[in-house]
């Protein structure tokens, strides 16, 4: 089985870049499943509309992950709605969205989880005293077939850690959310796949795709760099932040980064 996975789809542009490219990519690198975390997609860069979940889904997207964003305004959360666009699992019940997904891919089932950690998800209010730990929600996750696991977090030792934790039980652990792509891939002992982050798919020359002007200011005005708000994407030339992995019985056989 052949998977691609996108890392964070920053904005209008990047969405409409990665439809018009993926029919192609499936078509050339003979996919069987295509996962876009897509928390950023919406032309704001705060969630996913229906239109940018919709859109990528008819483009040739199977599975739509999220993260902090995916509950950014009253648009995202009915996108949460389509069962095929999942956000953080480890949180209580009572926050819109579920966190995994079981399909049929060919012959195989696959299940996709989607986690978060402690830090990418203390600001956001719809999670407030509703979050659960990452390995918590994974022990009591239902897990059937090949596992695939979107890590969405800030902090390198604990997706490091949670990877070691679960070698061998899933696919691959894939981290989003830093939008940085990493160098090193790894294939770990017992067959899974990791990589610390996998990147944007967004446009460069700003601050993980966003303007930076409004940030600057901020940071100059009173060390807050948040005090003006959030910046819209910044418009420039994208970057594909993606990863391919084969996977034979549940366990990743070769895994490479695609630009």
């Amino acid at each position: 089985m052949i998977v691609l996975f996108f890392g964070d789809v920053v904005g209008q542009e990047a969405t409409e870049f990665l439809i018009k490219r993926l029919q192609q990519l499936r078509d050339h690198y003979r996919a069987d499943l295509v996962i876009a975390n897509a928390e950023n997609s919406a032309p704001d860069g705060l969630g996913t509309t229906a239109w940018q979940a919709d859109s990528l889904l008819a483009g040739g997207v199977d599975v739509i992950t999220g993260g902090n964003h995916s509950w950014d305004s009253p648009e995202s959360v009915l996108a949460l709605d389509n069962p095929r666009v999942l956000r953080p699992l480890n949180l209580t019940e009572g926050v819109p969205g579920r966190g995994s997904l079981t399909l049929d891919v060919g012959d195989e089932t696959v299940t996709v989880i989607n986690l978060a950690d402690a830090c990418a998800m203390k600001s956001v209010r719809a999670a407030a005293g509703r979050f659960v730990p990452a390995y918590q929600a994974w022990t009591e996750a239902t897990r059937t077939g090949t596992v695939i696991v979107d890590y969405h977090g800030d902090h390198v030792l604990e997706k490091q850690i949670f990877a070691r934790t679960v070698d061998g039980a899933a696919a691959a652990v894939l981290g989003t959310h830093t939008h940085e792509a990493t160098l090193p891939l790894h294939v770990l002992p017992g067959g899974t796949a990791f990589v610390t982050d996998v990147g944007m798919t967004g446009p460069t020359g700003g601050v993980q795709g966003f303007g930076y002007d409004v940030f600057v200011a901020g940071m100059r005005s009173s060390g807050n760099p948040f005090e003006f708000g959030i910046p819209r994407p910044i418009s420039g030339p994208i970057v594909l932040g993606a990863v391919l992995m084969e996977i034979e019985h549940g366990k990743t056989v070769r895994l490479e980064r695609l630009s």
